[in-house]
């Protein structure tokens, strides 16, 4: 069980719709584990290695088919990587490989525990990365230097790879990137899309760097995400689109430009006020340090596997799981990318049109979502994150009501940076569960549920409510959310 705290969220309120909605959430979770999945990718015979089926690869693939390796031909095999998730990712090429497997360096959260035998793991910080990201960022870059064209190297890259894989050039200093991603995801609400087109130019691994590094060897590109459904936009669904128009997968090629970066900057108002040695090394635009495009990559030896296709998807299990219990289940959104305050006043909205007119759907029903909603925190430094947030903006909604609960958590378990610091609690919340009861219940503790909005300082009032909960750190496919009407 992911949620780690289940009683004590299910212990008053709407207890069995409270339940129920737990039961959905752990649904989901389960199978955002990309163990499993890998395990079917993978498969040892003998002195063969077989890798892949057209579940895991893109729409499109020209290499389309089960690749195989004769590990007589092999003579050592590595894994590098980054990512919330990746280490489940790595875990699984280990139990199949066994003693066929040489080593490997990975970049992890810190929270995740250490899972690895033969894979050194550094943790490092996210959003925001840190000092270890640069050491773990260097410990890959000097593995690569041990390759050779007998070597196959499995890259792996989830989400969160963004920030834990980061190496920036030698002129830019870390503390120049630190304020880059603060000020443009944290206090802008940029999207990562956005901004990773800038950080991709000013770091040595980003943008496809991983795959230049390892050319020499025979290379398994891992994504920790969907081949052919990793974009929720038709468009994005197939193999040509990833690779001409990612700048997130840092193992395959980057389609943005050192323009594109300056771009993004003026797009937010964000020029001015960037480090001068980012906006130097972005306007000198060095030919040298431009990203990895296509046609760089597509003369290295590679393939290509998605690690958590659309058929075992999060959203599928959870909506399973709510049908299984008798509910009516639908899909809201696949792509809530708002603020996340605004997103949990509609959702409540809805959930309240449901109880009393039984439309859009008919009660009883699951409405089920996901996304990355936003949180544009300004100058604020409370604790709390997106899901939080739209728990308790839905919570003002539907206060009163008998029949409704609505939760939503991170599939990472990790929701916003963290930093709760009250006896007894964690460092970071997953996410949030909340009923009919639930502002009654902020009331009685005396607890200011407009402020804690307004401030984004979410999580200690969901603590103090037995409202926030405990997740199990792991992948991170972004947001699980369901509005459930009994």
């Amino acid at each position: 069980m992911r949620i780690l705290n289940r009683e004590q969220i299910t212990s008053h309120g709407n207890k069995i719709g409270r339940q129920m909605a737990v039961d959905i959430l752990e649904a989901g979770l389960a199978a955002a584990d990309p163990y499993h999945n890998t395990c079917k990718l993978f498969r040892l015979e003998r002195n063969f290695l077989y890798i892949g089926n057209q579940d895991f690869e893109a729409d499109g693939d020209p290499q389309s088919g089960i690749a195989f390796y004769d590990l007589a031909e092999i003579e050592n095999i590595y894994i590098v990587g980054a990512g919330k998730g990746s280490q489940q990712v790595a875990k699984a090429i280990e139990d199949v490989l066994k003693d066929r497997l040489t080593g490997g360096e990975l970049i992890s959260k810190y929270g995740d525990k250490p899972i690895l035998s033969k894979i050194n793991v550094t943790f490092a910080s996210h959003p925001i990365p840190d000092e270890n990201s640069v050491i773990g960022s260097k410990r890959i870059m000097e593995l690569s230097r041990k390759v050779t064209s007998k070597d196959l190297v499995i890259t792996i890259i989830a989400n969160g790879g963004s920030s834990l894989l980061t190496l920036p050039y030698d002129s830019i200093p870390l503390t120049d990137v630190k304020w880059l991603v603060r000020y443009m995801q944290i206090e802008k609400g940029v999207k990562t899309i956005d901004l990773n087109t800038i950080r991709n130019h000013i770091d040595q691994l980003k943008g496809g760097r991983i795959a230049r590094l390892f050319a020499k060897a025979q290379m398994v590109h891992l994504i920790v995400a969907d081949a052919n459904h990793h974009q929720i936009e038709e468009p994005r669904r197939n193999y040509d689109y990833i690779m001409h128009h990612n700048n997130w997968l840092h193992n395959l090629p980057d389609g943005t430009t050192f323009a594109d970066a300056i771009d993004a900057l003026y797009k937010y108002d964000a020029w001015a006020e960037c480090p001068v040695s980012i906006r130097d090394f972005l306007v000198k635009a060095d030919p040298a340090c431009e990203t990895v495009k296509y046609d760089e990559f597509s003369q290295t030896r590679f393939r290509m596997f998605g690690v958590m296709p659309e058929k075992f998807h999060f959203l599928t299990a959870a909506r399973q799981q709510a049908l299984e219990l008798g509910f009516n289940a639908v899909f809201l959104s696949e792509a809530i990318d708002v603020e996340a305050s605004q997103a949990g006043c509609i959702a409540g909205s809805i959930a309240s049109s449901i109880e009393k007119n039984n439309e859009p759907v008919k009660a009883p029903a699951v409405l089920i979502s996901t996304g990355e909603m936003i949180v544009t925190v300004d100058k604020y430094r409370g604790i709390g994150g997106r899901n939080q947030e739209y728990v308790l903006a839905a919570a003002k909604k539907i206060s009163g009501s008998k029949r409704i609960v609505i939760a939503s958590v991170d599939t990472d378990g990790t929701d916003g940076p963290g930093g709760l610091n009250i006896p007894g609690a964690p460092g970071c919340l997953g996410g949030g569960i909340v009923d009919g009861d639930t502002v009654a219940k902020l009331q009685e503790r005396k607890l200011d549920l407009e402020t804690a909005i307004r401030c984004h300082d979410t999580s200690g009032i969901l603590w103090q409510s037995d409202c926030g909960c405990v997740v199990e750190q792991n992948i991170s496919m972004n947001d699980l959310s369901i509005i459930m009407i009994l």
